[in-house]
């Protein structure tokens, strides 16, 4: 999967992931992790989520990634933020008070655009890389946070033959065989909600599941 997808999924507004209101496992389960406001949250593939803001409200400096200038626009102008922009490497940096997002490829992060971070927050990152991209993305992630650093990942579980994706389903193995060399791993919820998205058992999925982990960085 190419950045021209994700391209192609915001020019022609294919963004069924986006979440028109915070998510509510963010607000139950960010508390476990424990951090200190004034700290730097980093959210990679950050589209134009809310959650962000939810983040800054609780007094968080936060630092989002984000391929897709039309998502990143569109998150400043429907939140009516008067951004700074300027060039930063192979990004763009779009800054307004504690909040930057540099628009650009993941991939193509390092720690010296990054600076030192306190905490990362997956909700669509993961599950929106296909398997052979997921070991990747988890090695840069490592390789972009210190020690200590602790995350919130959300992913779904479901069978994948009944669905193509993304978003992609991630098992609760995985997720061990991905971060377990770098993170301790814990598994803070589980839940099934298919009966809260109709679209996805439109889809003809017979069981989703929602998961939420808290990994500290060893």
């Amino acid at each position: 999967m190419d950045p021209e997808f994700w391209h192609e999924r915001w020019e022609t507004s294919r963004i069924g992931f986006h979440m028109d209101a915070v998510n509510p496992w963010l607000v139950s389960y960010w508390p476990t992790l424990e951090v200190g406001r004034g700290d730097r949250v980093f959210v990679p593939l950050c589209g134009k989520s809310l959650d962000m803001l939810w983040l800054l409200e609780q007094g968080y400096q936060v630092i989002g990634v984000e391929i897709s200038q039309i998502a990143v626009e569109a998150f400043f102008s429907e939140n009516r933020l008067e951004p700074l922009t300027e060039p930063a490497g192979r990004f763009t940096r779009w800054r307004y008070d504690v909040l930057e997002v540099l628009c650009g490829d993941f991939f193509d992060l390092d720690i010296s655009l990054l600076g030192s971070l306190d905490a990362t927050y997956d909700r669509a990152a993961l599950i929106a890389m296909p398997t052979d991209m997921r070991p990747r993305y988890a090695t840069h992630l490592a390789g972009l946070t210190e020690r200590k650093t602790r995350e919130l990942l959300i992913t779904l579980e479901y069978n994948q033959l009944e669905m193509a994706g993304p978003p992609f389903s991630v098992s609760e193995d995985e997720v061990n065989r991905l971060f377990g060399n770098n993170y301790s791993v814990e598994c803070l919820a589980s839940t099934d909600v298919l009966d809260e998205n109709a679209k996805f058992r439109d889809s003809g999925l017979t069981l989703l599941r929602e998961l939420a982990y808290r990994l500290t960085q060893l």
